[in-house]
């Protein structure tokens, strides 16, 4: 694609043909608030907090919906955008709680960095107050529509990442609210536990059941464990304890998305019923071992066995939690070292 050139603020900014606004000014280190917009959905427009003034259009076109054009001249600031935005920001906080230092979201919430940036009068707009019960039927996260701002994300994750369809924005007006098929309980509905929209969510309004336990200090780039595609997550820690986990943008196999057993299934790191040193039963009951001392009885028994009854006395199973590479030796040890073709795998089940 070629590039073009426009004005962004006073600033010439070059851009990709067919980047939007909101990109292109992203691109060069402009900042424009947005609640709704996101690289891997189409544009939408419904915040309408990306607004900005281009010069021969009239009103007030939203960035993230319009192409950038060479020679386009764009302010992202002025009086009458502020105050659109003020009210707008204003509007979204009218029906929320408000409540942002006991917020699983607080330091991670969208809202809170655009009001910071937009600054609303308090208390301006009398909302409807709202007490909606939680959906805390799901294992894994809980849906708090009273801190639900309507963007839409996670409606729009679940159709267009995920093809799943399993949330839609349901009834009208003040009774709008987000809800799964049918508006049944989140665990009796289609929704695969991925945690796509939990990711997407600007807000409190969907969030992981572990993020309870605090904001984590540090985290770690790894891979998951679960299965030999080689998706790429971050370890999120609190101390010695795993909190989260989020998927890495950056990663070429998965591009940031997780399955539920990538994206929850971590609680066994911290188990206290997890083993960390190997076993060897003797006398009937099992003690710890060092790792020379299982491997050395464990040839042993192999041996034994296979001098004793023949290669085909023994079977191979291996691991999804293996990597391709590691099961691939896997198989070569049972059919090269054992000599036999005994060997099968969870994944085919």
């Amino acid at each position: 694609m070629g590039e073009i050139t426009l004005k962004i603020d006073g600033r010439l900014v070059k851009a990709e043909e067919g980047m939007t606004l909101l990109r292109a000014a992203e691109s060069a280190g402009i900042y424009i608030p947005a609640l709704c917009a996101d690289d891997d959905l189409e544009p939408f427009g419904g915040c309408r907090l990306c607004i900005v003034e281009i010069e021969g259009w009239a009103g007030l076109p939203a960035a993230c919906t319009t192409q950038a054009r060479e020679g386009m001249i764009v302010r992202t600031a002025s009086p009458l955008i502020d105050r659109v935005r003020r009210t707008l920001v204003e509007l979204l906080m009218a029906n929320g709680h408000g409540d942002c230092l006991t917020c699983p979201a607080n330091q991670r919430c969208e809202l809170q960095k655009v009001a910071a940036y937009v600054r609303p009068r308090e208390g301006r707009f009398l909302g409807v107050e709202r007490a909606y019960p939680w959906d805390d039927s799901n294992p894994f996260f809980t849906l708090d529509m009273n801190r639900c701002i309507l963007c839409g994300k996670c409606v729009r994750t679940c159709d267009e990442i995920q093809f799943l369809h399993a949330l839609d924005l349901a009834y009208r007006g003040y009774e709008t609210k987000v809800s799964p098929d049918f508006d049944q309980p989140w665990l009796e509905s289609i929704c695969e536990n991925c945690g796509q929209c939990e990711a997407k969510c600007p807000v409190g309004a969907i969030y992981e059941r572990a993020r309870l336990e605090g904001v984590p200090s540090a985290e770690t780039r790894t891979v998951c464990v679960y299965c030999g595609v080689g998706c790429g997550l971050y370890l999120l820690t609190r101390g010695e304890r795993v909190v989260g986990v989020r998927g890495d943008p950056e990663n070429p196999v998965n591009r940031g998305r997780l399955c539920v057993k990538g994206r929850f299934g971590y609680d066994f790191i911290n188990h206290p019923e997890r083993l960390t040193k190997p076993l060897i039963k003797e006398s009937g009951r099992f003690v710890e071992s060092t790792w020379d001392e299982a491997l050395d009885l464990v040839a042993r028994r192999l041996s034994g066995i296979k001098k004793e009854h023949g290669p085909e006395a023994i079977a191979v199973l291996a691991s999804a939690k293996a990597t391709n590479e590691e099961n691939y030796l896997i198989q070569k040890f049972a059919r090269a070292v054992i000599g036999g073709n005994n060997i099968d795998h969870c994944a085919r089940l």
